[in-house]
């Protein structure tokens, strides 16, 4: 298993665990709870004491069918919460597409961009983070929340994502983007249908291929729920597939992910570390 380590980023000697924070009225598992400033604030800080090494903060929602908000909103949901956090000594990364948004929260003190678009929504971001320094996600992505469905075809989706990464990486790289702060993320669940949601996390060793750091967002997402659906094929809620998150965070530590993006903390936190005593003892 490759520990991996990222500049500006804790180096545990594990898979890092990653807290959600979306400051939004409608994220699919759980909109409108952190969507005052102050509250915020509060769970961030919670999910730190929970174990969380990184506080992800996100003002725009990109659960499928979900509309665009305008630039000023998504700045004045994130800004205030990632300058508080910041103070507070916690490392935050902001969930965003848009270049405004992502120098905004780094000028507030946040660590790492986190692009579910891979730099397409924004052709300025790239140069963004190549400029900042900062750590940069570039996740799989084919269009936005309202198209992203269609466009889930493919012959061989491990091979297809691993060629449209190295594809994205090979852009923001010819924009100043160092080797070293890229960090690569498969999009499980957007344009991909659980079947594929489940070849990519079995091919997680073939995406490591590409050379950088793995974050692996399964948290709470519809392929689990509808793995997991009662008899007559209800799918079990978001906020009941929290056990097979932890399966994922476990299977994909082993596996060598750098980090897991979740929304339940404390057993991510505790399943990461058991992965990491696994891998030990068999060195």
């Amino acid at each position: 298993m490759t520990t991996w380590s990222v500049p500006g980023m804790p180096d545990k000697g594990r898979c890092l665990v990653m807290g959600v924070v979306n400051v939004t009225p409608d994220s699919f598992s759980d909109g409108g709870r952190w969507f005052d400033p102050a509250a915020a604030v509060r769970h961030g800080l919670e999910l730190v004491e929970q174990g969380a090494d990184i506080v992800d903060v996100g003002g725009e929602s990109t659960r499928p069918g979900a509309a665009r908000v305008s630039l000023e909103e998504e700045l004045a949901r994130v800004e205030p919460v990632i300058r508080e956090l910041s103070r507070a000594g916690v490392t935050v990364s902001v969930d965003t597409m848009r270049a405004e948004v992502a120098q905004a929260a780094v000028d507030a003190g946040a660590r790492l961009v986190n692009d579910v678009s891979g730099g397409l929504a924004d052709p300025a971001m790239p140069r963004v983070v190549a400029a900042s320094g900062v750590p940069y996600v570039v996740m799989h992505w084919r269009g936005h929340s309202h198209t992203m469905n269609s466009r889930a075809v493919y012959d061989d989706v491990v091979t297809e994502v691993r060629e449209e990464l190295s594809k994205r990486i090979a852009s923001v790289l010819a924009e100043g983007v160092a080797d070293s702060q890229i960090v690569i993320d498969p999009g499980l669940g957007f344009s991909k249908n659980p079947e594929h949601n489940w070849a990519l996390l079995a091919g997680v060793d073939r995406l490591a291929e590409l050379g950088h750091p793995l974050l692996i967002g399964a948290s709470r997402k519809r392929f689990l729920g509808r793995l997991l659906a009662d008899p007559d094929g209800t799918p079990r809620p978001f906020s009941r597939s929290d056990d097979a998150t932890l399966a994922v965070t476990a299977l994909v530590a082993q596996a060598g992910a750098w980090c897991v993006r979740v929304h339940d903390v404390r057993p991510n936190a505790d399943a990461v570390r058991v992965a990491a005593a696994v891998q030990g003892a068999r060195a």
